[in-house]
């Protein structure tokens, strides 16, 4: 509801630096820049003071600055308000839904169980997959939303949901679509020495754990770059605009056209399924056992 470009603007003043925030957004200093000079266009004033010594904030700045991040968590309990009004009227399953996080298995399953709910309709609600508010999203389950459907091997997202697995992901690389590797159908790990790979830091998942201790020990002519906790859009345009590899899965070979999905000539999986509230009501509950017949 509110104008995306208010978080750059937000991330910008924060580190009093178009580059800074570049860094921490997973974007390039111009990509910052024309998300701000268009933020400045719409609003027909100047925000931002830029200097040597990086940028500083006009007395408008400072105003909107006060009030946006306001702004964005208010939006967000809007939209939660407004679906849960919704769902006062009909009985509705809430399924989320996201670029890395598609809603489709779970829109299978339905397929498959919804003559047991036949008053029930399935409702897709979206969400952004960004990277600081993404287990805000995650304890929003039984809320804002019924189910989400995702990989999830992570510690902190299991502190805030149930989790049905349903199946596996390879794990797998993606380059630029210019980038070496990128002709190449499948590699070999000693493809990868010399190269920066980008993944996830320690201390979340089990899985990528082994992944860097296996890499670290075995193989370590291979750069581990760490990345944000979490994955978002922002990762996978730091991979397309440089020569790094990002280690992905691969559900998500579709997720950005200009980067090519590899598969690698490893065993590492991940688990993908159905997530839910950790205290869900009835008919909740009941869906999932019907799903659990299922499997």
């Amino acid at each position: 509801m509110y104008n995306p470009q208010l978080a750059v603007f937000v991330c910008a003043a924060d580190y009093g630096s178009f580059t800074k925030a570049a860094e921490k957004l997973y974007l390039s200093p111009t990509a910052v820049m024309k998300q701000v000079n268009a933020l400045e266009a719409h609003l027909q004033m100047q925000l931002i003071s830029r200097t040597n010594q990086g940028i500083r904030l006009t007395p408008a700045g400072e105003s909107v600055y006060a009030d946006a991040k306001y702004l964005i968590d208010y939006s967000a309990r809007a939209i939660r308000r407004a679906q849960q009004r919704m769902s006062d009227y009909e009985k509705t399953f809430c399924v989320g839904t996201s670029i890395l996080n598609p809603c489709k298995p779970f829109v299978d399953l339905w397929g498959k169980v919804s003559a047991h709910f036949p008053e029930y309709r399935l409702n897709i609600v979206p969400f952004e997959d960004e990277h600081t508010t993404i287990l805000q999203e995650i304890s929003a389950l039984g809320e804002k939303f019924d189910f989400l459907v995702g990989v999830c091997d992570s510690a902190k997202w299991l502190l805030h949901c149930h989790f049905l697995q349903l199946g596996t992901y390879r794990k797998c690389v993606a380059v630029r679509a210019g980038h070496p590797l990128a002709k190449k159908k499948k590699l070999q790990i000693s493809d990868l020495y010399g190269q920066n790979l980008m993944m996830v830091p320690r201390g979340d998942s089990a899985i990528n754990d082994q992944i860097h201790h296996d890499l670290e020990v075995c193989h370590p002519q291979i750069h581990i770059v760490d990345t944000p906790q979490y994955y978002d859009m922002g990762v996978f345009n730091h991979c397309a605009q440089t020569d790094d590899v990002l280690l992905t899965i691969e559900c998500w070979r579709d997720v950005h056209p200009l980067l090519v999905t590899i598969p690698v000539e490893w065993e590492y999986t991940i688990p993908y399924g159905i997530l839910y509230a950790v205290h869900p009501p009835e008919d909740v509950a009941e869906l999932i056992a019907l799903v659990k017949e299922q499997l």
